[in-house]
């Protein structure tokens, strides 16, 4: 009997032509293209790298705080919902595109109520440093001792000696007392109302001793009766600095501190709401 070909002409009963896998070529007009140059590969991996770092560390920051099983997180913490948009590119679906590195960057945009919360972080960041600041000066102004600290403006001022106000600005037997006395030990510290330079510190009239000092506003503040001084004329000073002490000298009934408040042009002012206004009260 005669055998049955197969279309091709090869004998169906051939065994090591039945089993044998056919190889078919790929056209020329459809082979993959080449890698991408090394260069692109290298800016790829460095980008993959730095990434990974920044999770890496997001990850690393959480994961010793806490004995909770670790948890993905986002490099990035919290704050905005982010939009991205890219460009097309019509090499990417082209046959072997997925091999290509896309030759445009992916842009993160964040929506209008995310930039607003980035906004108000901002805003709570330099409150912050503000108040630090300001915390910074009263610690300073309280770093000599004085039993209280106010901050007016950018400047502290602090109590300028404890103890008992005995005497008032005003008329007093039939003469005018220009200050205000408060009534403590001799020895009882003395200090700065505020930042200053010292204009007189020695004898004076009436008072035995005396400092007086120009603070940043030209104002001045004086200080009466005193048993020591521990500055000098010229002298800067810091509010809260011990510049004295209590004493009896001079016309006095008893230790205590004569004070007085100066205007810019010399005027004797009531110390009393001059004093109120910078947040020490009697």
């Amino acid at each position: 009997m005669a055998r049955h070909r197969s279309p091709s002409g090869a004998q169906a009963d051939n065994p090591d032509r039945a089993t044998r896998q056919r190889v078919v070529a790929v056209p020329s007009g459809h082979r993959l293209p080449a890698p991408p140059a090394a260069s692109l590969r290298g800016r790829a991996t460095v980008a993959a790298v730095a990434a990974g770092a920044v999770v890496a560390a997001g990850q690393t920051l959480v994961s010793p705080l806490s004995t909770v099983a670790p948890q993905a997180v986002s490099a990035l913490v919290p704050v905005a919902d982010v939009t991205e948009v890219s460009t097309p590119n019509a090499a990417v679906d082209a046959i072997g595109g997925d091999q290509l590195l896309p030759d445009q960057f992916t842009l993160t945009q964040l929506d209008p109520a995310s930039q607003v919360d980035v906004q108000n972080l901002a805003k709570a960041v330099d409150l912050g440093r503000e108040l630090a600041r300001q915390a910074a000066i009263i610690k300073s102004a309280l770093s000599h001792g004085a039993s209280e600290a106010h901050l007016y403006g950018d400047l502290a001022f602090v109590r300028p000696a404890v103890g008992r106000l005995t005497s008032m600005f005003g008329a007093r037997w039939g003469t005018s007392h220009f200050g205000i006395d408060i009534a403590g030990p001799i020895g009882t510290p003395i200090y700065a109302l505020t930042d200053g330079v010292v204009e007189e510190a020695g004898p004076a009239t009436g008072f035995g001793l005396w400092v007086v000092l120009r603070h940043t506003d030209g104002s001045q503040s004086v200080y009466g009766h005193v048993n020591r001084m521990f500055v000098d004329k010229g002298e800067k000073v810091e509010a809260g600095e011990e510049i004295a002490e209590i004493g009896n000298r001079g016309y006095s009934t008893g230790p205590h501190l004569h004070l007085e408040i100066w205007d810019e042009d010399g005027s004797k002012i009531n110390p009393i709401p001059w004093l109120r206004k910078r947040g020490i009260d009697f």
